[in-house]
């Protein structure tokens, strides 16, 4: 069976068997190791990614029921071989201990901050809630998204008002 997506951003198309999940298709057939094997039943979130910038356990999720849609994934994250903010975070909160949760992680967060880049602390729990972390507790991870919303707003609001009006960004 033909599955076509888009996987940060570039095209594919490759040929596939039916039962191929989203996951199988991203680290086998494209070679993209960074989403993880976990529990294969849908309960761990290490194979979290975003198709269509919505969080998708992948491993439930088969290629051909994606096809034609485009799928983010930790690789997709990075900005220029750098990684981006969140990634950023994650490291200097320490909420990346073993790193085996940390894509699924990366991704759900990511999906949260897009939908609400103002989240609460509760919702940034709930938006985690599907990614289990045996090794940091989870606090420093919760600490890392709220940073990053914070410094994203602190960005946005520091951006110049080139529209020659008086009004400040986000009035």
């Amino acid at each position: 069976m033909l599955v076509e997506l888009k996987v940060n951003g570039f095209p594919y198309r490759r040929e596939v068997a039916p039962d191929t999940t989203l996951l199988t298709y991203l680290r086998e057939v494209l070679e993209l190791t960074g989403t993880k094997w976990g529990c294969l039943t849908g309960d761990c979130g290490a194979c979290t990614v975003l198709v269509d910038g919505e969080p998708v356990v992948s491993c439930l999720q088969l290629a051909c029921q994606v096809s034609g849609h485009e799928v983010t994934t930790v690789e997709g994250l990075d900005t220029a071989g750098e990684l981006n903010d969140l990634q950023a975070h994650f490291v200097s909160n320490g909420a990346s201990q073993c790193g085996f949760c940390t894509p699924g992680m990366l991704m759900s967060a990511e999906a949260l901050l897009r939908n609400n880049p103002d989240p609460s602390e509760a919702e940034v729990r709930e938006a985690l809630s599907g990614n289990l972390c045996r090794c940091t507790g989870y606090n420093k991870i919760v600490d890392a998204v709220l940073e990053t919303a914070k410094a994203r707003a602190m960005a946005v609001s520091a951006v110049p008002d080139l529209s020659g009006s008086s009004s400040s960004v986000g009035s």
